[in-house]
């Protein structure tokens, strides 16, 4: 947030009101804004809970997710726009404290199990990369053409996020919730059997 003063943080709150109703709306560009705009602050929130800076990155694409998903039941009647993010990040960085100690309490059989994996013979280690490549491929497919145009950009042929608003011709924020949202839309979709955490 750039400006200060609670006369300038109210105007913000009714753009920030502004860019939810317009996500809500299916406007990707406003959900960008809104991520330019308040991102920093969502992130420190959450680092401040996990203390882990990659935690805190996942638990911020995570609520920018969310917020995509469920903008369409946020109402001012249930507190300002910042207070129901830092609401959802909050939720999402404890959601992730417990599941960090269900995780201590598996990872031993986890480590064993990784260890069986790569006791497979070539042939069939070859087949199970061969099967995920498939389920990759597949589940970009699903992606709307915007996102998977810019994971494929980005992962596949290595251009920077910069370098790819500029391929793009889209303003910075927007290329990194094309990619934030299209990842996170992956890991839903390669989770095998909805299953993992």
């Amino acid at each position: 947030m750039s400006s200060h003063g609670p006369s300038s943080l109210r105007d913000m709150e009714i753009t920030w009101n502004d860019y939810i109703h317009r996500a809500a709306a299916g406007e990707q560009q406003a959900l960008a804004r809104l991520y330019d705009d308040t991102s920093r602050l969502i992130y420190s929130v959450a680092l401040r809970i996990l203390g882990n800076p990659a935690d805190a990155e996942e638990v911020t694409m995570d609520v920018y997710s969310q917020v995509w998903r469920s903008a369409h039941d946020y109402s001012r009647d249930r507190g300002t726009p910042l207070s129901w993010l830092t609401m959802i990040t909050r939720s999402r960085a404890l959601d992730r404290v417990r599941r960090r100690s269900t995780r201590k309490d598996r990872e031993a059989p986890m480590e064993a199990a990784g260890q069986a994996a790569s006791d497979l013979d070539p042939p069939e280690e070859a087949a199970v990369m061969a099967e995920q490549r498939r389920r990759v491929q597949a589940a970009l497919g699903e992606l709307s053409p915007d996102q998977r145009q810019a994971i494929e950009l980005s992962f596949f042929e290595g251009y920077s996020h910069s370098e790819l608003a500029e391929k793009l011709g889209q303003p910075l924020g927007t290329v990194k919730t094309r990619i934030r949202l299209g990842m996170i839309r992956l890991r839903e979709l390669l989770r095998p059997s909805g299953g993992l955490p």
